[in-house]
């Protein structure tokens, strides 16, 4: 593998076509620059564990857009989503420790696991539970978290994406 230096801004619109937890730098640029028929995708995908159970309670009723516009740093909005998940499903939340990308870790159990996997991962306890999250990662690629977090939880695609449209409005404006 080649290491190349790239400018702040090219990294910014790199890192902004994020399509999905654990995409490379090297799989959006093959994705934006090659054609459609030599891209080679190399995606490791979370898969919801057979004993997911169904949410206990209404998320919605919980994380409103008038509560999380009390947050106006995104890291702080990604934490309360997470927050009021663990929450909610308590034991269950250990199913987003099946989440990573293929070489990075998302959540774990304490802070040193996460800055084991990477230096820069700005890791992030969750509320007063005892998971951590990196939270370095861009506004889009959070929502893509937070989708991938309600998928292990048991809710369905919909709830998912509504989820993630509380969390970033202005990532699912039509």
């Amino acid at each position: 593998m080649k290491n190349i230096e790239i400018e702040d801004d090219l990294y910014a619109y790199i890192a902004s076509q994020t399509q999905h937890i654990g995409e490379t730098a090297s799989d959006i640029l093959r994705r934006l620059v090659m054609p459609e028929n030599t891209v080679v995708k190399t995606v490791v995908a979370a898969k919801p564990s057979a004993t997911t159970k169904k949410p206990v309670g209404d998320v919605f009723s919980q994380i409103t857009t008038d509560e999380l516009s009390e947050y106006p740093k995104m890291v702080e909005r990604f934490l309360k989503i997470l927050s009021v998940l663990e929450s909610m499903h308590g034991a269950q939340f250990d199913e987003v420790l099946t989440l990573s990308g293929r070489n990075r870790v998302y959540f774990a159990k304490d802070k040193e696991t996460l800055l084991q996997a990477s230096s820069v991962t700005n890791p992030k306890q969750i509320g007063e539970s005892t998971f951590w999250v990196m939270t370095n990662n861009n506004t889009a690629k959070k929502a893509s978290l937070i989708k991938e977090v309600a998928e292990v939880l048991g809710y369905n695609a919909n709830d998912g994406q509504r989820l993630a449209a509380l969390f970033a409005p202005e990532l699912y404006e039509d």
